[in-house]
């Protein structure tokens, strides 16, 4: 096993460094993102269509680029699941950045458990912030 270990030094060095990186984008932009949805963001079941007045092209540019940005959150939430990192709370904002049919109702149903609710809450208390409605109470 340490023969092993040995041989994939630079291995661990890149998975250290990945880690690192994760939990320090983790700790700025998760609770950026948390913070800037409206308390009531679950508990509603329609949203206004995002950037609706912008130029086609515009808006197709920044649904594409939303979409990415929700994808790789997606997939540094899943490191994180294993590394340092909020990885729960990356999943839930990688997953509601992510256009796909049903998208909110798999939100809702994820945040309406109470771990992720407590989650998001604490970080939204800690930038002061009101807590998220719960889901069916709005």
């Amino acid at each position: 096993m340490l023969d092993w270990a040995d041989a994939h030094k630079s291995w661990f060095v890149w998975l250290a460094i990945v880690s690192a990186v994760t939990l320090a984008a983790s700790a700025l932009v998760i609770p950026w993102l948390v913070a800037k949805l409206p308390a009531d963001y679950f508990a509603r079941d329609t949203h206004p269509a995002a950037w609706a007045n912008a130029h086609p092209l515009l808006r197709v540019f920044l649904l594409a680029a939303k979409n990415l940005f929700g994808i790789v959150l997606i997939l540094l939430g899943i490191l994180m699941l294993v590394l340092p990192g909020q990885g729960v709370l990356t999943i839930v904002a990688g997953i509601a950045l992510v256009d796909f049919p049903g998208r909110h109702r798999v939100v809702q149903w994820i945040v309406a458990r109470d771990p992720v609710m407590n989650a998001l809450n604490w970080v939204r208390r800690r930038v002061h912030q009101p807590e998220f409605q719960r889901v069916g109470t709005g």
